[in-house]
């Protein structure tokens, strides 16, 4: 199967259960989107796409966040996991893949999609709150986390219009090992994942200095209860 978007998808702000802040997470497909570099995430333009709706910008958005894809495969593999069928945009994804693995992507892999966009991967999504009361499914969030396939995050390396039915060539990997799902253990504390990650300078330099912190911290904890354990 050629690897092409099947979906390209935007949100509008809506409210958001109790919380004050709206959020973008119910995407709903349109023909094409342009996406552009937004800037940073605090102070930028939020959202890659133009006329994407982001709330939360302290956790969502910016360069290394402009982009999400997660494959139509998986939404698959879940909706018949969860008994109901999942909707292209379902996740909050921007692009609804097929033919590609996304969740096995290599971080500072290059896409080309379509005639003009280059996408470079930067890293997995991490479920929130907001994800959780979005699907509307008991227990959410560990569910998703134990699964540890997130999607990715992309930045928008060569701006442009992307159309639904776009062909998506991989240009370039990166010679390291690290991929999306490696990143995600990492986030949640796995030791082996960390170490992977932290030897890599493949990450948003604010993210890669908060695992090495956390690494740190996760062998410490490792050093004292070995202690304890053999007082």
């Amino acid at each position: 199967m050629t690897a092409h978007v099947l979906s390209v998808n935007v949100g509008s702000a809506e409210p958001n259960g109790a919380k004050t802040t709206p959020t973008g997470i119910r995407k709903r497909p349109i023909d094409s989107v342009e996406v552009r570099a937004p800037g940073p995430k605090h102070g930028g333009r939020g959202s890659g796409v133009i006329g994407d709706f982001i709330g939360d910008r302290d956790n969502h958005g910016g360069d290394f966040q402009a982009v999400y894809a997660v494959a139509r495969e998986e939404l698959d593999w879940w909706g018949s996991r969860l008994g109901r069928a999942l909707h292209p945009g379902m996740f909050g994804e921007n692009l609804t893949t097929t033919g590609i693995d996304v969740d096995h992507a290599l971080i500072g892999e290059r896409w080309q999609v379509g005639a003009e966009v280059v996408l470079t991967v930067r890293g997995p999504r991490i479920p929130c709150g907001t994800f959780a009361q979005h699907m509307g499914e008991r227990g959410w969030l560990k569910t998703f986390v134990a699964h540890g396939l997130s999607g990715a995050y992309l930045s928008v390396e060569v701006p442009g219009t992307i159309r639904t039915g776009d062909p998506i060539t991989v240009l370039s990997t990166p010679d390291h090992g690290v991929q999306v799902p490696t990143v995600f253990r990492a986030f949640y504390g796995d030791v082996d994942a960390l170490r992977a990650v932290v030897a890599e300078p493949v990450l948003d330099p604010v993210e890669h200095a908060a695992l090495s912190r956390r690494l740190v911290e996760e062998l410490t904890r490792r050093a004292g209860s070995a202690s304890r354990g053999a007082s």
